[in-house]
């Protein structure tokens, strides 16, 4: 079998490796609340991979869409409205201006251009849309960055930040994240959370969700299409 023929999201992201959990509706539910959406906005989840994620902001009220790829969000998220696409060599399949919201989650580490991607964001974002973008921090992952053989540009703050400020974004804020729902609403638990990424052993990660992800560190970023004159006139 031609392996380009294979479904990366089926085969990898399978359900008897990767079962699925509470998680995704968990991350949709606090960044929906955290930036502040409304119900009916309209949101594209780029690389959206089984839908787990897209299905969560649908619950919480908004507009679904989704690409990627792999069809696997046929089945966990019919009811989105989804287009496949292969975003490392075509353009993401709808038109200038139509999301109040982009959001990327572990997408924009798999692009060997990355800043390709990041345009096509600013494309079909409205003027004032917010793109939220979430991937490895290479500081924190170096040591298992490449665990997954897809990932072909790595991220830190600084770096992220220049790729949107590159393609016309603003208002860009970046900042190291946790995937702990716990840290999300009892953020007095962060200092835990670094003595436990300093001083625990690598042997425990596999063995506790506490430790992998208190050692794990993602970013997150949050960003602006700028609104011109033009566009204030429509």
């Amino acid at each position: 079998m031609n392996p380009k023929s294979r479904d990366y999201v089926s085969v990898i992201y399978d359900e008897a490796h990767r079962p699925l959990t509470q998680y995704p509706q968990k991350l949709a539910q606090y960044l929906f609340e955290k930036y502040g959406l409304q119900k009916g906005t309209k949101l594209l989840d780029i690389g959206c991979g089984r839908g787990e994620f897209l299905r969560g902001f649908i619950e919480c009220g908004v507009e679904g869409y989704g690409v990627d790829q792999s069809r696997a969000a046929e089945n966990y998220c019919p009811q989105a409205v989804l287009k496949t696409a292969d975003l490392e060599n075509q353009p993401i399949p709808y038109d200038d201006n139509s999301f109040d919201v982009v959001y990327s989650k572990s997408v924009i580490e798999h692009f060997h251009k990355p800043e390709t991607l990041a345009a096509e964001m600013y494309r079909v974002l409205k003027p004032g849309g917010l793109a939220i973008t979430l991937c490895p921090d290479w500081y924190y992952n170096y040591r298992i960055y490449f665990e997954d053989f897809t990932h072909r540009t790595p991220f830190m703050q600084s770096s992220l930040r220049d790729i949107q400020r590159m393609v016309g974004f603003e208002q860009i804020e970046v900042g190291l994240f946790r995937q702990l729902p716990i840290v999300w609403k009892n953020p007095w638990l962060m200092p835990a959370c670094e003595l436990t990424r300093l001083l625990t052993p690598e042997f425990l990660k596999p063995h506790s969700k506490w430790v992998r992800f208190s050692k794990e560190i993602m970013l997150i970023s949050s960003s602006r299409k700028p609104v011109t004159p033009e566009a204030e006139l429509k």
